[in-house]
């Protein structure tokens, strides 16, 4: 039996089908892939971690610097969320004003951002407890005893810069530990924009230490360095993992084995350390359990990862 071609009329029949269904095709997917390229459900959520953080830090660094925060500089931002307790204004020298003042614009910028891109996934400001009294109770966990007198982050410059070097580098690990869950093009862009600063921040805040590392802190009997390895410490056994170094190592763990200086928190092969969204919940928590709040956020984060953590 020999081939059975089409006519020209069901040719034209079978060529205007597809056409049609090929068009329909197109207008379906294209925006739903469009969408997906640059955000999905999951990215959206795992970025919704960080933000937590990024509300610290623009409160604390903008209150440090000019006596108020968000709510004066941005009142778009916060979004009606509860004002922060207990943070005030620090008694800095003209080098760390200037340089705490542009951390805290920054920080405007990522939260501007970061309202722009995540939308409806976008929440308000959450509880955060930036006292000193807190303050003193973290570094008091810290050092495993109570400091005579109680760490007051706002008293110097010195005493700020230690407290700051608290908040950057969570942020750093989580941004780190989120970009290998992401899907889409945009979330991995605006995560790496984001990290690059955080990184920088974080890098900032460490070299001005870095200066003064073998220096005591008034009145205390432990120096700068002590200090951030103490801070360190208290992170990784939050975090249980072993994710966070302060200014100085042992020499083993040093940059190719060759110094005890450590400027830069990184692994053997000079590669950031990387922390999960639990990880990050668990450590500015102050409690090493996402579900049990504390620490900076008395009343726990926002989002769909830290909330379900916190119905767990």
């Amino acid at each position: 039996m020999g081939v059975q071609y089409l006519s020209s009329r069901s040719m034209s029949g079978v060529l205007f089908t597809t056409l049609v269904l090929f068009g329909v095709l197109v207008a379906v997917c294209i925006p739903s892939c469009k969408a997906q390229a640059n955000f999905t459900t999951s990215d959206y959520e795992n970025i919704q971690v960080a933000l937590n953080l990024e509300y610290l830090e623009a409160e604390y660094f903008l209150w440090a610097a000019y006596g108020y925060g968000l709510d004066k500089l941005a009142p778009y931002l916060p979004e009606g969320g509860p004002e922060p307790i207990g943070v005030q204004k620090a008694n800095l020298d003209n080098l760390t004003y200037d340089v705490v003042a542009q951390l805290g614009l920054q920080e405007i910028g990522h939260l501007t951002i970061l309202q722009k891109k995540l939308g409806k996934y976008y929440f308000p400001r959450v509880q955060l407890d930036l006292s000193d009294a807190n303050w003193a109770k973290i570094i008091d966990n810290a050092f495993g005893e109570k400091l005579n007198p109680p760490f007051n982050p706002y008293k110097n410059s010195l005493n700020y810069l230690i407290s700051a070097y608290t908040i950057p580098y969570v942020g750093l690990t989580g941004y780190v530990g989120t970009i290998p869950l992401l899907q889409g093009e945009g979330a991995k862009a605006l995560v790496a924009g984001l990290l690059g600063i955080e990184g920088g921040q974080d890098a900032v805040i460490r070299t001005l230490l870095y200066t003064v590392k073998d220096e005591l802190v008034p009145p205390y009997k432990y120096t700068v360095a002590e200090f951030t390895d103490k801070i360190s410490s208290l992170r990784n056994n939050l975090s249980h993992a072993f994710v966070d170094e302060g200014l100085e190592v042992p020499k083993s763990e040093g940059s190719d084995g060759l110094v005890t200086g450590n400027i830069l928190s990184a692994n053997n092969y000079s590669i950031s350390y990387a922390r999960t969204g639990q990880q990050v919940l668990e450590t500015v928590y102050g409690t090493g359990n996402a579900s049990i709040p504390g620490g900076f956020y008395p009343k726990g984060g926002n989002g769909t990862i830290a909330l379900g953590y916190l119905k767990s």
